[in-house]
């Protein structure tokens, strides 16, 4: 099977996340193109068998290319088994109120792009400290200890399941397979 992954990050760890889904795929027999959402316009879709498309959440969005890459395909993601992977820290918590949010920020996302796509995962990210300047880092100190994590700021702290996104990206693709 051939499968598209699509990504937009902003400080790396949903490339890092699509990376993981690429090598588990290929692992597992299957043909991967892995494209970064910003240079992926000219991707004719239909020479795929299925997509993973993934962005992060920040401020309540995820990142503008994403959305211009799900807009501009819509039509033919619509015709493809498509998972939506959205990376945010705020699965993390497990709050149900940010839960909630989550899905409703998601739904909002597939409104305006026009792309719906078959399922959808939340996967935790990082804090990627490495990676923020001044004012960032002072921020996401705050959301931290907010969730009552314990961060260094001198660091970067992942949160991602590597294992359980694994085990997911491997149902998905058997389910998938087992439909063609």
């Amino acid at each position: 099977m051939k499968i598209l992954i699509v990504y937009a990050t902003t400080e790396g760890q949903t490339r890092r996340i699509c990376q993981v889904c690429s090598d588990t795929l290929i692992a597992a027999g299957h043909s991967v193109e892995l494209l970064q959402a910003s240079g992926a316009d000219e991707i004719d879709i239909a020479r795929f068998d299925a997509a993973i498309l993934a962005a992060s959440l920040h401020m309540q969005h995820y990142q503008k290319e994403m959305a211009h890459f799900a807009a501009e395909h819509a039509e033919a993601l619509g015709h493809l088994p498509t998972v939506f992977l959205s990376v945010s820290l705020a699965i993390v918590g497990g709050d149900p109120d940010e839960l909630a949010d989550l899905e409703t920020i998601a739904q909002r996302f597939f409104e305006d792009t026009g792309w719906h796509p078959r399922r959808v995962e939340q996967i935790a990210g990082a804090f990627r400290f490495t990676q923020y300047d001044f004012l960032k880092s002072w921020a996401m100190r705050w959301v931290a200890s907010q969730k009552g994590q314990t961060v260094d700021p001198n660091a970067d702290t992942e949160y991602t399941d590597w294992t359980a996104l694994k085990a997911m990206v491997s149902d998905w693709a058997a389910k998938v397979d087992k439909a063609c």
